[in-house]
């Protein structure tokens, strides 16, 4: 029998149910947050996800106008629910509405820059604390956390997006989408749970 200490195991990664409930558990917390800040501004929680659709727009990669239709359809919405979204968030100073020059028929809605000190004030101990967190970890952990989130978000976007698809044709649709989590996977049988659980 070796005198010496046998050599301390590299930690194992959670199984496929842990790490599901991780990201539940963060999807959650998150989602939380964007309900109290709701609250806090007199909204409803399909406002924040309207505002958040409305800044992506707005800032993302390709910068540019949203228009209704295209929150009715992000949103799955239906017309007179994304107008009285609209119509708080007006109110409540985070958006303008202007009809586009070239067809003045068209409604594009703009991201007010001035309403960011509101979210600043509410969201600034969100930012604190992930970077916090983030100082924990090493550059290249960090590099593999972001992209196994830009990952994740991609796929799950994409299921999103078949299965509403799926849905509209009328047609069944269990399977993720292509690229996305739960595609290519074994099946569960009837007494498994799915390995990962959003």
């Amino acid at each position: 029998m070796s005198d010496q200490e046998p050599s301390a195991e590299a930690p194992r990664p959670p199984d496929s149910k842990a790490f599901g409930n991780l990201l539940q558990g963060l999807a959650s917390e998150m989602n939380l947050l964007g309900h109290d800040f709701a609250a806090a501004q007199g909204l409803h929680a399909t406002d924040v996800q309207a505002l958040l659709a409305i800044m992506r727009g707005s800032t993302g990669a390709a910068p540019g106008p949203v228009t209704p239709s295209r929150l009715r359809e992000e949103l799955a919405l239906t017309s007179g629910a994304v107008t009285a979204v609209l119509d708080r968030l007006e109110r409540a100073g985070h958006i303008r509405r202007s009809r586009d020059a070239a067809d003045r028929r068209q409604v594009q809605v703009h991201y007010n820059p001035g309403a960011s000190r509101m979210a600043a004030a509410w969201f600034a101990p969100v930012a604190a604390c992930t970077d916090a967190v983030a100082a924990e970890f090493s550059p290249d952990e960090l590099r593999t956390v972001a992209r196994f989130l830009g990952r994740m978000t991609t796929g799950l976007e994409g299921l999103r997006r078949s299965r509403r698809e799926d849905a509209s044709d009328g047609t069944a649709h269990g399977g993720g989408a292509q690229g996305g989590p739960g595609r290519g996977g074994a099946q569960a049988g009837p007494d498994s749970e799915p390995p990962i659980r959003i």
